[in-house]
């Protein structure tokens, strides 16, 4: 076994027992981590958006960003760079948000969620896989965001000073916060073990490149199956934790913030995996390499806060009870526009490459 697929194995097992640990010291059944469900509940935090159960500044995303800034700069990685297509990624980003809030986690969630028996989430990785897969057949076709620039400094770690101001308002001036009385928003492990969970988890994926969507893709157009394993042993750990636990319940129905419509946990999660790969990488990857100086991931970050605030103000978003008209209309609108805007590059990069010859 090389380096590099022990570190990720290492990775993906403490990912998934820390994922499990914050559901026993509080975090919501099958969401230690879900990217897409805890940037819904910042946006509900900064009231962003008025759903009252889902609003709870959430301290794992801060850590996760915070702790891939930290080590990429004490590994001389901080690498201050954008100005790939920024706004067309907020846009794919936005509508991946939508997705995820369709199936009700993001790909991460999603491990957990199987990880924990629900077999919701194994429909929805069938959906993922497919939606990765008619994305990377874009790449092939040529589809590209274009090349990020070298940046200044403090364009790099604008998104972390963000962050470290929404952690010190936390802190020190809950006031300003809006805070779930029930609902998800209302169950959380404490401050300071979510916020060590995350620098945790966001140094651990920063270190492996850590990514969902990356893995199957690379299986896809690279027969390489490196990149799979992190993602592998987050289902496998987390397993063994709610096994051991006596959280595993295995099933369809009754699981936690979780419904049963087979074909929107299905498009839900195709969606996520096919805007995912065009963006280069999931909601986990996006936000890490935020933290990392990517000006352009911050981008995509803002796009998924800006989705999930859209999402519940306008009742796009799933519940328990199942999806809503409007939210089913919202992903095939996803994908129609994330389909018409890859077309049109395309077509742009090939007039390009005509012209040039």
């Amino acid at each position: 076994m090389t380096k590099e697929k022990r570190n990720l194995l290492i990775a993906g097992t403490i990912t998934g027992v820390v994922s499990v640990s914050l559901v026993l010291l509080g975090n919501p059944a099958n969401m230690g981590f879900c990217i897409a469900c805890f940037y819904r509940d910042i946006a509900g935090a900064l009231s962003l958006h008025g759903a009252a159960a889902v609003q709870y500044a959430r301290p794992e995303i801060i850590g996760l960003i915070l702790g891939a800034f930290v080590i990429s700069l004490a590994k001389k990685e901080f690498r201050p760079r954008g100005g790939s297509s920024p706004m067309i990624r907020f846009v794919i980003s936005f509508f991946v948000m939508i997705g995820a809030l369709i199936f009700l986690g993001c790909p991460f969630r999603m491990l957990l969620r199987l990880g924990g028996g629900d077999l919701n989430a194994l429909v929805a990785l069938a959906g993922f896989i497919a939606g990765i897969i008619a994305g990377s057949l874009l790449l092939n076709r040529g589809f590209t965001l274009g090349r990020s620039q070298q940046q200044t400094p403090l364009e790099g770690g604008a998104i972390s000073a963000v962050f470290l101001a929404l952690l010190i308002i936390l802190l020190f001036i809950p006031s300003l916060l809006k805070f779930s009385t029930t609902g998800p928003g209302s169950m959380h492990a404490p401050i300071v073990i979510s916020l060590a969970a995350g620098l945790l988890v966001g140094i651990l994926a920063q270190r492996n490149r850590f990514c969902m969507a990356g893995g199957i893709r690379d299986i896809f157009l690279f027969r390489d199956s490196t990149l799979l394993i992190g993602s592998v042993m987050v289902l496998v750990s987390s397993l063994v934790m709610n096994l051991v636990t006596g959280h595993f319940k295995l099933g369809f129905a009754g699981q936690s913030v979780a419904h049963t419509q087979w074909l929107w946990n299905f498009l839900g999660m195709a969606l996520v995996g096919y805007g995912s790969v065009l963006l280069g990488g999931c909601p986990l990857r996006q936000t890490i390499l935020a933290g990392e100086g990517n000006s352009d991931s911050a981008m995509s970050v803002l796009g998924m806060v800006a989705g999930a605030a859209f999402s519940h103000n306008f009742g796009l978003a799933s519940s328990a009870q199942g999806t809503t008209a409007r939210g089913r209309v919202a992903t095939i609108i996803g994908f129609v526009v994330i389909t018409a805007i890859a077309v049109v590059i395309i077509q742009a990069k090939k007039k390009e490459a005509y012209n040039g010859n």
